[in-house]
């Protein structure tokens, strides 16, 4: 057994079907981590949190590290003591470790997502250009992910022009040699022309939550041809995976970034290797107790 407190929060809004507090504890009892626990931080309701102060408050109470959720990605940053190179390339954390009482931002999303991508499709799958919807903290990451995918052309939709520009110039510059490369960022009067140019497609909107039902797009715009993933995991299939199913289409589900990046940063807040098998079995034993 190994006896030291960790207290890790989840900083999001609508949290209550998170199902990060109950694979991150599993995995700590398995590893026979006592004097652990991960708890969620919901700022539902509140407009403008001060994430500085919530930060300082939970440090104060005891908290050892974080994982943050949407939509403070990108809003963190400013309040904390450090950042990750990989993290500041991408403008978004997801992951913070208190270390002698000073933060430091990571991302595991990119490498989680990444993960979940070479697990989850079929060798030889086509990805030379690829659609992302959505630009913020989580389509950042994805992004650079598909970039390290090898996706040649990668297209980015997003309403908020001065979000999307911003993840465009942020890809520039982390590209050591932009020569084969070309990434468009435009607005939703591209997304039909560009998905129907596409063999994948992948959603990083919360377009397709539990609380936000719909899509990203029409999905009448799909085929057989596309591949489609989805960083949502509740519900474990969206409409838009729905959608890809009923073409025949393989698709990407969002709990495959999910333990991919939770294994990544139960590594960053304990410094314990987890079993990533294990973790996956855990998450599929949580799915078949809590389907309606």
């Amino acid at each position: 057994m190994t006896t030291h407190m960790r207290r890790i929060g989840l900083i999001g809004n609508d949290l209550g079907s998170s199902l990060s507090p109950a694979i991150h504890e599993a995995e700590a009892s398995a590893l026979g981590l006592t004097g652990f626990s991960y708890e969620a931080i919901d700022l539902a309701g509140i407009p403008e949190p001060n994430l500085g102060q919530v930060l300082a408050t939970a440090i104060t109470d005891g908290f050892t590290g974080f994982n943050v959720t949407h939509p403070h990605k990108q809003a963190i940053i400013p309040f904390l003591d450090a950042v990750a190179p990989d993290a500041a390339a991408l403008g978004a954390v997801n992951t913070v470790v208190v270390e002698n009482g000073r933060t430091v931002g990571h991302n595991t999303d990119r490498t989680g997502f990444l993960a979940g991508l070479r697990r989850s499709l079929p060798e030889g799958t086509g990805h030379h250009t690829v659609v992302l919807f959505g630009a913020g903290g989580a389509g950042s990451a994805v992004a650079s992910a598909l970039l390290d995918h090898g996706v040649v052309r990668l297209r980015i939709i997003d309403t908020d022009q001065g979000r999307r520009e911003d993840l465009r110039r942020l890809l520039v510059r982390s590209l050591p040699d932009r020569s084969d490369r070309t990434i468009d960022v435009a607005g939703t009067d591209m997304a039909e022309a560009w998905v129907g140019e596409a063999q994948g497609v992948v959603n990083a909107t919360p377009i397709g939550m539990e609380h936000i039902p719909g899509t990203p797009f029409d999905v009448s715009w799909l085929t057989a041809s596309h591949w489609v993933a989805d960083v949502i995991y509740r519900p474990v299939v969206t409409e838009l995976l729905a959608a890809a199913e009923v073409l025949g289409s393989p698709v990407v589900k969002g709990t495959a970034m999910l333990i991919e990046q939770a294994a990544d940063t139960f590594l960053l807040v304990t410094g314990l290797s987890p079993e990533r098998g294990r973790m996956r079995e855990q998450l599929a034993g949580l799915l078949v107790s809590v389907r309606p």
